[in-house]
């Protein structure tokens, strides 16, 4: 028996979004819920890519605010289904589950990626100590998994959060922008690279600002990001 097969038998695979063993090891999604999922659809925000009305260019946010970034795009609509599965990756040991991330992310956000022309993945990255205690930096595996399906080169080394922040999730826009201000830093050379961010949610976009921003004033030549979900501000 192979290695592969004896693990999948003392610890079996589960579906990344219902949560049941998946019944073929080999697949990364149930038959059931590979029919349920569908990306943001409809007009998007030229900048973020947000859902909008037709007759709309930009969402509010960017409409009535200057982005560091020149654009992104978030896949699923981050939803009770979505929230749990995220939960469950990055604080419960459910680490597979960023491969199907992975996956998705390439295969819904593929014309982007090419679009971009990106010389480098770079993770969200979290602070020292958060990581010590999740035990991994969850934008960092997904960023690795992509990079392998698309043969961009990650690099986890060149922004690094430099400053213990609170968590942005009970705070409103104003307070993340607050929370985030000379948080990062650039540890790497990145003149004249376009560099994609990869995230697992995109919110209201204070993360992405301020790292673009530190990656701008460090010489990058654009940057975008891609997320695995979007949700509302």
């Amino acid at each position: 028996m192979r290695a592969e097969n004896f693990l999948n038998l003392l610890y079996p695979r589960c579906c990344p979004l219902c949560h049941e063993i998946l019944r073929e090891q080999k697949r990364l999604l149930c038959p059931e819920c590979e029919k349920k999922i569908r990306p943001v659809s409809g007009t998007r925000c030229m900048k973020c890519g947000r859902q909008v009305d037709k007759e709309a260019e930009y969402c509010r946010d960017c409409g009535k605010r200057k982005r560091n970034f020149t654009q992104g795009k978030g896949i699923f609509p981050y939803d009770d289904m979505w929230k749990l599965s995220i939960e469950k990756y990055k604080y419960y040991g459910c680490r597979e589950y960023g491969k199907f991330y992975a996956k998705a992310m390439f295969l819904f956000g593929k014309k982007n990626i090419i679009r971009w022309k990106p010389d480098r993945l770079i993770p969200v990255p979290l602070h020292r100590k958060k990581e010590r205690r999740r035990g991994f930096n969850q934008s960092a595996y997904i960023a690795e998994q992509l990079s392998l399906l698309t043969g961009i080169p990650c690099d986890g080394e060149i922004v690094k959060k430099c400053r213990n922040t609170k968590s942005q999730k009970k705070l409103n826009a104003q307070e993340r922008r607050n929370n985030l201000k000379n948080a990062f830093i650039i540890k790497k050379n990145v003149k004249d690279l376009t560099l994609l961010i990869i995230d697992d949610v995109y919110t209201t976009g204070s993360t992405m600002d301020e790292i673009s921003a530190c990656l701008m004033d460090g010489g990058a030549k654009k940057v975008y990001f891609l997320t695995l979900c979007m949700g509302n501000p």
